[in-house]
């Protein structure tokens, strides 16, 4: 039997090979993964011509999966050393890696880094039309920003964020809101300005129905954008944010009418106590399809930080239904990252993504742990690092400080308080002063 999509083989009972690799991965019964498909709550975004895929499933009842944003900028426009990046965030498996490329002709990189890329594949056409066709903004037309989306999904992208809910509507309560941010997302703002100047429909909301022909052809998800997200904890859950999300939920069933799969982005900065209230919104206006969040950051003070400001909003967002978290990293706000820079945004969105899988219930999550605090409990240190979330820095740690005796660390020496408990709950002396053993 043929299909045309993930989702299109779901609904016709057809189990495909990106089905039974996720299933496995996941440990969760094929027909589980299948009928999640169907229903929109599980997508696995994976283009045709993304030959090097190792597929990934993001929605309900899978483990949170992580994206890495990376690429080329006017001021940072390194080829190679954004491959570089990209292949230290496979090696740290990042399930996604998100190609940001907003200068010159970003088609060299996009096409080197779907070639060797496990990881799923993300792009923000608009962020490339002004490069594509050497013209600005207000002379791009709207077939035109279609047809850059159709160049990315014939090279293989996977997902496609477009900001297809900020119609004149929505744009029109941005306008009678006062924000404190205005609109922070970057496409949301090009796009903002091409219909100010104008005068016309968002050509991604007028014309989306050709945009799914594009998805449809090439099995691409779309990852609808929040174009009105908010930019500050003062401007969250407003409003224009939560119009631009009933909009989403109004094109969420469009795109699974022509069996296209579908992710929901979500709010950048949220408050700690408006999280799982968010979280909640999405999944019941958007039908319970996938929700994915850029953090949310839950303070604007922590510039040089944000990695750890995320990382708090993310495990709150993961624990209450979040399915997919973009990472953060210290260099948010202030500058392109470096490579120390993803490495510790990856780290910290992988701990939130852990500690939300763990309130979750999510098969494996818990059990990691238990291996961790048993390692501990026997003072065995290699198998510690083994299972450390990052084992370099741990090993490194522990070789920068080392102890007298081996049960023991600097912290602690002799005092401590598992190896002591170790000791007496076998019947042997305590000996913290002598040098005996």
């Amino acid at each position: 039997m043929n299909y045309t999509t993930q989702m299109d083989a779901a609904k016709k009972g057809i189990v495909t090979r990106e089905m039974e690799i996720v299933a496995k991965k996941e440990h969760m019964d094929v027909e589980v993964l299948r009928n999640g498909i169907a229903e929109g709550k599980i997508v696995i975004p994976a283009n045709k011509n993304h030959k090097s895929l190792d597929p990934e499933g993001v929605g309900e009842g899978l483990k949170t999966k992580i994206n890495v944003n990376l690429g080329i900028s006017k001021d940072c426009n390194d080829i190679e050393k954004e491959l570089d990046k990209v292949k230290v965030a496979i090696d740290m498996k990042a399930e996604a890696i998100m190609d940001l490329s907003n200068f010159g002709k970003t088609e060299e990189f996009r096409r080197r880094l779907v070639e060797i890329s496990p990881a799923m594949i993300g792009t923000v056409p608009i962020y490339d039309a002004v490069g594509f066709y050497d013209k600005e903004l207000k002379e791009i037309t709207a077939k035109e920003f279609l047809d850059v989306a159709r160049k990315h999904a014939e090279d293989g992208v996977d997902f496609l964020t477009i900001h297809a809910g900020m119609n004149r509507r929505t744009a029109q309560a941005f306008k009678n809101t006062k924000r404190v941010t205005n609109i922070v997302s970057r496409g949301g703002s090009l796009l903002y300005a091409w219909m100010e100047l104008n005068n016309r429909e968002n050509p991604f909301y007028e014309y989306f129905d050709e945009l799914l022909d594009i998805c449809e052809e090439y099995d691409v998800t779309i990852s609808l954008g929040d174009a009105l997200r908010p930019g500050s904890i003062e401007d969250g859950t407003d409003g224009p944010q939560i119009q631009e999300l009933i909009v989403l939920g109004e094109l969420t069933k469009r795109a699974w009418e022509r069996n296209v799969q579908i992710i929901i982005e979500g709010p950048g900065h949220l408050a700690i106590n408006e999280i799982e209230a968010n979280m909640l919104l999405e999944k019941k206006l958007c039908y319970g399809a996938p929700f994915y969040v850029l953090g949310p950051i839950v303070t604007d003070i922590a510039p040089g930080y944000d990695h750890i400001t995320s990382a708090i909003g993310g495990a709150i967002a993961a624990s209450s239904g979040a399915d997919f978290l973009c990472y953060v990293t210290p260099a948010e706000h202030l500058r392109l990252p470096d490579l120390d820079d993803m490495k510790e945004g990856i780290i910290a969105t992988k701990i939130a993504a852990h500690a939300g899988d763990i309130a979750k219930g999510i098969p494996s999550a818990k059990e990691w742990d238990l291996k961790m605090s048993k390692a501990r409990q026997r003072l065995c240190w290699e198998e510690m690092f083994e299972l450390a979330i990052d084992d370099e820095k741990a090993r490194r740690y522990r070789k920068e400080s080392t102890p007298e005796h081996e049960d023991s660390c600097t912290m602690c020496g002799k005092m401590c308080s598992v190896r002591n408990m170790n000791r007496i709950l076998d019947g042997k002396d305590i000996n913290i002063l002598r040098n005996d053993d």
